[in-house]
């Protein structure tokens, strides 16, 4: 469990970096998750990562469901992330289950569907940005081979969460590969 909390905390990091690459005029930027923009994109993640923090706390989100942003998208990412990592370093975090819209989950699968939102959206924001040197490769690659050790992802392609799997170049850089796994034409 600490492996992959050491791994959200990359990734809190990682797109932290990534969302302060974001000026306003970005913000209507298209993204690799087909449907939404780079606004809307961050909203989501921002928004997850509130929930998950509510529900591992035992507390209520703070923020509006619908514009978790607000008018400083930067500061709302941050006090989410600080928000995040905190709640997911409490010792009782490890031996609970967390309800996810897919259905109550060990703590251990939670995070690693936490992980997934959190790198996986960083990288269509840093996509949208034309900022790929913001992506950690090595990163990508850890979360690619998790999800190849529990299984595989086909289980979230049925309900739409992920596309087909789109083909690339086996040396592309990492975070290509797992954007392309995931059915992500960037």
């Amino acid at each position: 469990m600490q492996t992959v909390i050491g791994r959200i905390d990359r990734a809190l990091d990682m797109t932290g970096k990534i969302v302060d690459a974001i000026d306003d005029a970005r913000l209507s930027a298209a993204t690799p998750c087909s449907k939404w923009d780079v606004r809307a994109v961050l909203n989501h993640t921002v928004g997850g990562m509130r929930l998950f923090a509510a529900e591992l706390s035992g507390t209520d989100p703070v923020g509006a469901y619908d514009d978790w942003l607000g008018a400083d998208p930067q500061a709302a990412y941050a006090a989410a992330a600080e928000i995040d990592r905190a709640a997911w370093r409490r010792p009782d975090v490890p031996a609970s289950t967390v309800n996810l819209p897919i259905g109550p989950s060990p703590a251990s699968q939670a995070a690693l569907v936490h992980l997934t939102e959190v790198v996986v959206h960083g990288l269509d924001i840093a996509i949208a940005l034309d900022r790929p040197d913001l992506a950690d490769d090595a990163l990508s690659a850890e979360l690619l081979d998790a999800m190849f050790e529990a299984g595989g992802v086909e289980v979230f392609r049925k309900p739409g969460m992920f596309g087909p799997e789109v083909a690339v170049a086996q040396h592309a850089p990492a975070h290509r590969r797992l954007l392309a796994y995931l059915g992500r034409t960037a």
